[in-house]
């Protein structure tokens, strides 16, 4: 079943991002983002943007660094090159959007031509 499949490779994708910092920071951050933002490891990939607005609350500007990570490890799973379009406005939730619809096949010119 692909959905299920994408949200797994998500939740790889956010593991392997936070690894980035460490074993204990990322076990310090799922802790924190289920006691202050009750957003639990696995409910991740259906509470994205919650988990984006924790991360951005967590490390402040420092949080687009991480993003980038995260979208980095889930378009490389899903076989597909990560191109930034306005790396200001990162629009996390977009681009996980559509990385779903290309995981899923689906064609969408809006998101081809992404400004996020």
């Amino acid at each position: 079943m692909p959905k299920q499949s994408f949200i797994k490779l998500l939740r790889e994708a956010v593991d392997e991002g936070l690894s980035s910092l460490g074993e204990n920071s990322k076990q310090a951050i799922y802790f924190h983002l289920e006691k202050s933002f009750n957003v639990k490891k696995q409910e991740i990939p259906y509470k994205i943007e919650a988990f984006a607005n924790a991360i951005e609350k967590i490390f402040g500007l420092g949080a687009n660094f991480l993003e980038i990570l995260i979208m980095k490890k889930l378009y490389e799973k899903i076989g597909q090159t990560f191109k930034m379009h306005g790396s200001e406005n990162l629009k996390f939730t977009k681009y996980v959007a559509a990385a779903k619809r290309s995981f899923l096949g689906e064609r969408d010119e809006d998101l081809v031509q992404c400004e996020c």
